[in-house]
């Protein structure tokens, strides 16, 4: 089984609108997702009504949500507001770190960092599919 750790933009996109393709992440065989504290704290705060904090809850309800990892160094430069995202991600020994963050993680989009691979939703999806 593959760990999928999402990033909370991916968390944040899933709630957005109502059927978003990215409630899919929820059905792949064979995986496991993964998010973190951190991850949904900045999802919820910046989704905009009750509807879709209820979106939100409902997904998350899938979802393994793992402490943060503070103290694994990274071999990587990241914005500061990143870090914890793959921080959390390696701690947690996930396969894949999935994010549509292509400004802060696109110099790193399939490639590995200590063995997780930076990968978009969409080719997630189509590689668990």
């Amino acid at each position: 089984m593959k760990q999928l750790f999402l990033d909370a933009n991916v968390l944040f996109s899933a709630a957005w609108r109502e059927n978003s393709g990215l409630l899919r992440l929820a059905k792949l065989p064979k995986t496991k997702l993964l998010t973190s504290g951190y991850a949904v704290e900045e999802a919820r705060r910046n989704l905009d009504n009750d509807e879709q904090q209820r979106r939100l809850a409902a997904f998350l309800a899938r979802i393994e949500i793992v402490p943060d990892c503070p103290d694994e160094i990274l071999p990587v430069k990241l914005a500061e507001k990143d870090l914890p995202i793959l921080q959390a991600a390696i701690g947690h020994r996930a396969d894949f770190l999935v994010t549509g963050d292509r400004r802060h993680f696109g110099a790193l989009f399939g490639k590995s960092v200590r063995g997780v691979q930076i990968i978009s939703p969409a080719e997630v999806i189509k590689k668990f599919e």
